[in-house]
């Protein structure tokens, strides 16, 4: 029978089971999200939440999963990494057509089995599209710092990555994007001129 503390786990989706720890035995990490700190800093943070709730006896490396709850400004780096394939999309001629994307160009990516594969460590990522054929797009950025970028229509730029309420956000040349994880899966809306596009990928990976 699952405990009182797991089922408030599966209540609130936190999935401590992925914790880190460092080599003092402390935990710096929940599931791909970086606490600030040292050990010891994290665990006076911790420490109110252990003596508020009857779950107080528990240990740092479960107990840490509370933060993510309780504190929300820690929920900004949304775990990312995975592979995730297209499953569908939503106004995609009005979208290219908006940015003016070659009609060419728009023929190859039309209802496309992309596979998206997206490396994370903390602020850092590798985002790679894998076309069919083998042609693939690789955006390495991290969050807040400037990048050399590729639109999906191979133009080059640079951009500076945010995070916003969970959300990569990346304004490109002609489109904003945005990017998060929503029912485990791979949720991107890209705006244009009034115009909204959105893909959907399933994880695979």
């Amino acid at each position: 029978m699952d405990s009182a503390y797991d089922l408030w786990l599966k209540r609130n989706q936190i999935g401590w089971s992925k914790a880190v720890c460092d080599d003092s035995g402390g935990v710096t990490a929940v599931a791909g999200v970086q606490l600030p700190g040292t050990a010891e800093e994290v665990e006076r943070q911790i420490l109110p939440i252990r003596m508020s709730h009857p779950w107080r006896g528990l240990s740092l490396y479960c107990v840490t999963s509370a933060v993510l709850l309780y504190q929300p400004h820690h929920q900004g780096n949304m775990a990312f990494a995975g592979k995730y394939e297209f499953e569908g999309d939503e106004n995609y001629d009005e979208f290219v057509k908006a940015i003016g994307l070659p009609s060419d160009k728009a023929d190859m990516g039309r209802n496309c089995k992309i596979v998206t594969e997206v490396v994370q460590n903390g602020n850092d990522f590798t985002w790679t599209q894998h076309f069919p054929g083998g042609r693939t797009t690789t955006n390495t950025f991290t969050i807040g710092k400037e990048a050399d970028m590729e639109t999906m229509g191979a133009k080059k730029f640079k951009a500076t990555v945010k995070m916003e309420d969970g959300k990569i956000v990346a304004d490109f040349p002609n489109y904003r994007h945005t990017a998060e994880i929503s029912g485990g899966k791979l949720v991107e809306i890209s705006t244009a001129s009034g115009v909204v596009y959105k893909r959907t990928s399933k994880r695979i990976a």
